[in-house]
């Protein structure tokens, strides 16, 4: 008995492959679209994908041709192709705005965006992109079923750009270039006001100024004068201290950042006893 089990199994799947090769083979267009369907249904997306290529030519203008340009479209997403599912549904939506798909074209090719972006540490085109046409997809389907969907990937993704911007200045940190990561972590504050991650932005931006203040030297030449290079960045790294305690009082950083300030009000009292 088992071994008739396993002589049927193989004869279907005999079976099958022959009809798929057959209809590669065949010159009729119908019979391609049958098969390519039939395979899409059962989930064998690469294979009615061949066929569907075969055939898209020969069906631009005819009434099938919508229903087979979203097969085509999302065998690609099926099968993670994400760079020509997002180029293909594009073009559906773009081809077939009246379609009762073009919405669910829309946001798959937008989502196909979104699939293609990399982890935060590398180049983050891919993800500005996605952000982009998620928020054209919101803005032409505000009540869209997706609309939810749509905007938690765009948050995900805005996270993303927030947690590299927040890497580079924190690395200008570690590798002590103190100006670097205070421009670097002001720029952060102004670019993503409601980051998740602006108590530890500041933070590390007072970091910086504090380090750059207490290890910097007394004053610096300039075309005006002689200017007191170390008194300004105490005062500088001050301010950043009092904004960040009155905002955030109740850090895990505060212990560390009072004895900051400590240590700035004895370097700005030798100040007070020089005049």
């Amino acid at each position: 008995m088992k071994n008739l089990f396993y002589i049927l199994i193989t004869f279907t799947v005999l079976s099958s492959c022959s009809e798929y090769q057959k209809a590669l083979k065949s010159e009729d267009i119908a019979t391609k679209f049958k098969m390519g369907e039939d395979l899409y249904k059962e989930g064998k997306f690469a294979k009615a994908n061949k066929l569907f290529a075969l055939i898209v030519p020969n069906y631009r203008g005819k009434p099938q041709a919508e229903k087979l340009m979203y097969l085509y479209s999302n065998s690609f997403y099926q099968m993670k192709d994400y760079y020509v599912a997002g180029y293909q549904f594009e073009r559906f939506a773009s081809s077939y705005p009246k379609s009762e798909k073009v919405e669910e074209a829309s946001f798959l090719s937008a989502k196909s965006y979104y699939m293609l972006s990399p982890v935060y540490s590398k180049d983050q085109k891919e993800t500005k992109d996605a952000i982009e046409k998620l928020q054209t997809f919101i803005n032409l389907y505000p009540e869209s079923q997706y609309v939810g969907e749509a905007n938690k990937l765009v948050k995900e993704l805005d996270f993303k750009l927030e947690k590299k911007a927040f890497e580079i200045a924190k690395q200008y940190n570690r590798i002590s270039d103190y100006p670097a990561s205070v421009k670097s972590f002001n720029n952060f504050a102004f670019e993503f006001p409601g980051s998740s991650l602006r108590e530890e932005a500041l933070f590390y931006k007072l970091d910086s100024a504090y380090k750059l203040a207490i290890n910097s030297r007394e004053n610096k030449i300039t075309p005006n004068g002689i200017v007191s290079l170390k008194k300004n960045r105490l005062n500088e790294a001050k301010e950043y201290y009092e904004a960040f305690k009155k905002t955030y009082v109740n850090s895990k950083h505060i212990e560390e950042v009072d004895k900051m300030a400590i240590t700035l009000e004895e370097e700005l009292k030798k100040y007070s006893t020089k005049s």
